[in-house]
C-alpha cells in the first residue's frame, strides 16, 4: 500500500440483471482492498468485518460501463459516483438484446482511472431464459441466515459477535434451505461455453433475486455465504446505511423491500414470481401489498416462522392473500415447504433435470 496516498481506488461491482429492454447494475467506488473472508482467527475476523463497515468511498469518480449485446454490438455508458461512492446504471436496451434460451450470467466491464492509470473490472448480469415462466425473490435476513443486524440498534448490540467476529463459513444456514431453494430453482444450468467470466457464476434454471435491509457493505460476505452453502446466486437489493432512525429503525424495512420487489417485477412483466421471507420484519404485509398491486403475478408466498404469534397486521395480510387466491405457506421447517412445492406444482427439479442433460449433451 502507498503510505502517502492510501489504497488505490477500486470498483466493487454488484450483481446486475436485464431483460430484452432494460438493464440494471450498480457498483461502488472504494479506497480499500478486496475483502479476505476466509477463516483466520477471531481477531483477524473482527478486523476484516470492521473494515467492511468502515469503508472509504471515492465520490465524483467517472466510470464507464461497457456492454456487449448477444449479437456483439458494443455500448458504453458513463456515470459519476455519488458522495457515497455509488454508481447506478438503469439503461434502456434496444436492438439485439434478446434473452438467452436458458438462464445465465453475462459479463460487463467497468473502466476508470486511478493513479496507476487505466483500470477495469468485470461485472455480472443475470439474464433469465426466454422460456422461463417463474422467478424467485427471496429475503436474506432470518430467511436463509440470521444476520442479527436489521432489527434496530439493540439487535446490532446484542449480536455484535455474530456480526463482527464470524466469517461466512462459520455462519449457519437456516436448516433445509439448501434443498428447498434447490427444488424451487431447479438446479444449476450448465453452459457449454465457459470462456466468459460471467459464465463462471452458476445460474439456476429459475432466476433468483434477493432483497434485504442489510447494508451494501455486506455484499461480498453474503455472496461468499451463499456459495459456501450451495445456495443460488442472484442480484441483490441491499440498502445504504446511515446512522439515523430510518436505517436503524424497523419502519422502513417493508418500504425498501416493496420498492425493490416492484422494480424487479417491472423489469420482467412477462414473469410471475414466488416470494420467500420470514415473519420478523414485515415481509408478510409487504408481500400482500405486492400481490394486491400485481394481481395474478404472484405464484406463491413462503414465510418462515421465526418469531411469535402473528400480529394483527400479519393476520390481515393472510386474509388479503386468501381473498386473492395466492397460495401461502407458513412454517418453521423447509422440509414441509418442499411438500408445498410439490402440491402447488412449483418443484422445478424434474423440469430442470432434462434441461441440464440437454446442456451437457450439447457441450460434448
Amino acid at each position: 500500500m502507498d503510505l502517502i496516498h492510501g489504497p488505490p481506488v477500486r470498483i466493487q461491482p454488484y450483481f446486475g440483471y436485464r431483460s430484452g429492454e432494460r438493464l440494471i447494475i450498480s457498483a461502488r467506488a472504494l479506497r480499500a482492498g478486496n475483502p479476505r473472508l476466509e477463516r483466520s482467527g477471531r481477531l483477524q475476523a473482527f478486523r476484516t468485518m470492521l473494515a467492511q463497515f468502515a469503508s472509504r468511498e471515492e465520490p465524483e469518480l467517472p466510470v464507464v460501463l461497457e456492454l456487449r449485446s448477444p449479437q456483439g454490438r458494443a455500448e458504453r455508458h458513463e456515470a459519476v459516483a455519488d458522495r457515497e461512492g455509488f454508481l447506478h446504471f438503469d439503461l434502456a436496451l434496444s436492438g439485439g438484446w434478446t434473452l438467452p434460451a436458458r438462464t445465465g450470467w453475462e459479463t460487463v466491464s467497468f473502466h476508470w482511472r486511478s493513479r496507476h492509470g487505466a483500470m477495469s473490472v468485470d461485472g455480472h448480469v443475470l439474464a433469465p431464459g426466454k422460456d422461463v415462466p417463474l422467478g424467485i425473490i427471496s429475503d436474506i435476513d432470518d430467511t436463509i441466515i440470521e444476520t442479527g443486524i436489521t432489527g434496530g440498534i439493540r439487535s446490532v448490540l446484542k449480536n455484535w459477535r455474530r456480526l463482527l467476529a464470524e466469517m461466512p463459513d462459520e455462519r449457519l444456514a437456516v436448516p433445509g434451505v439448501d434443498a428447498f431453494y434447490g427444488a424451487l430453482g431447479g438446479g444449476a444450468v450448465m453452459h457449454g461455453d465457459t470462456g466468459h467470466a460471467g459464465e463462471r457464476v452458476a445460474a439456476t434454471h429459475r432466476p433468483f433475486f434477493y432483497v434485504s435491509s442489510s447494508p451494501w457493505n455486506l455484499f461480498s460476505y453474503l455472496v461468499a455465504f451463499k456459495q459456501i452453502r450451495g445456495l443460488p446466486l442472484g442480484p441483490v437489493h441491499l440498502r445504504n446505511w446511515g446512522l439515523d432512525r430510518q436505517t436503524l429503525g424497523g419502519a422502513s424495512h417493508g418500504t425498501h423491500k416493496t420498492a425493490s420487489i416492484q422494480t424487479i417485477m417491472d423489469v420482467y412483466p412477462h414473469l410471475n414470481f414466488a416470494l420467500i421471507g420470514d415473519d420478523t420484519q414485515g415481509d408478510l404485509p409487504a408481500y400482500a401489498a405486492i400481490s394486491s398491486a400485481n394481481p395474478g403475478r404472484i405464484a406463491a408466498i413462503f414465510i418462515r416462522r421465526a418469531a411469535g404469534p402473528l400480529s394483527a397486521e400479519q393476520k390481515a395480510a393472510t386474509q388479503t392473500l386468501e381473498s386473492a387466491g395466492v397460495p401461502l405457506w407458513m412454517g418453521d421447517d423447509y422440509s414441509t415447504g418442499q411438500e408445498f412445492l410439490q402440491a402447488t406444482g412449483l418443484d422445478a427439479n424434474r423440469e430442470a433435470a432434462g434441461i441440464v442433460r440437454e446442456s451437457i449433451d450439447a457441450a460434448r
